[in-house]
């Protein structure tokens, strides 16, 4: 993902360097931006690429606003990599689904329709309302499986494959395929109004 030899996923220089920035160490955070920047970008410009066109948020402006709130004003004091990419995972959808209600605002009352999430792939189309039923249902799962409301914040927010996600939350590929086939499925009916 980067480039010098470095993986910006690996555990150690990951959990280290969110350490060093927690405790203010100079320069650990933006080494920490420069690991997992091409990581959040990538993610952000999937994520906007699907958007509708003349969608005024880029992928460049969501990943500094997440960076900003995942590093920039609170020092956090962060539990390794795990925590790292559910505050991160957590930071984008916010920030997608504030970003989807003031645009729905500007829209409210020009004859909208529903359009269903297809939750098969989670990254198909997305526009304003779409975003916001998957936040809504989203609420839902985490009262009704928590762990696999983390599964999809990893996947679909953070980007993370089976073996990463395996890997953040310590839990065996298996599990991850489990819970994420699950949430799928659960998502899938919520959005259709049948759970």
């Amino acid at each position: 993902m980067t480039g010098g030899g470095n993986k910006p996923t690996a555990t150690g220089d990951l959990t280290q360097l969110l350490r060093a920035a927690a405790e203010g160490q100079s320069g650990a955070a933006d080494e920490l931006l420069r690991l997992v920047y091409n990581h959040l970008h990538s993610i952000a410009q999937m994520r906007m690429a699907r958007e509708n066109p003349g969608h005024t948020l880029q992928a460049t402006d969501l990943v500094h606003e997440v960076y900003l709130r995942v590093l920039g004003e609170h020092a956090i004091a962060w539990n390794g990599r795990a925590h790292f990419y559910h505050v991160a995972a957590e930071a984008m959808r916010r920030l997608l689904i504030e970003h989807a209600r003031r645009r729905d605002r500007v829209k409210r009352g020009g004859g909208r329709q529903r359009v269903p999430l297809n939750v098969v792939d989670l990254a198909a189309e997305q526009d304003e309302e779409q975003i916001l039923a998957l936040d809504s249902a989203m609420r839902r799962l985490q009262e009704v499986d928590g762990d696999a409301a983390e599964v999809v914040r990893l996947r679909f927010f953070a980007g993370l494959s089976v073996e990463q996600s395996a890997e953040a939350l310590n839990v065996s590929p298996r599990t991850i395929k489990r819970d994420w086939a699950f949430a799928r499925a659960w998502l899938h009916q919520a959005l259709e109004g049948r759970v």
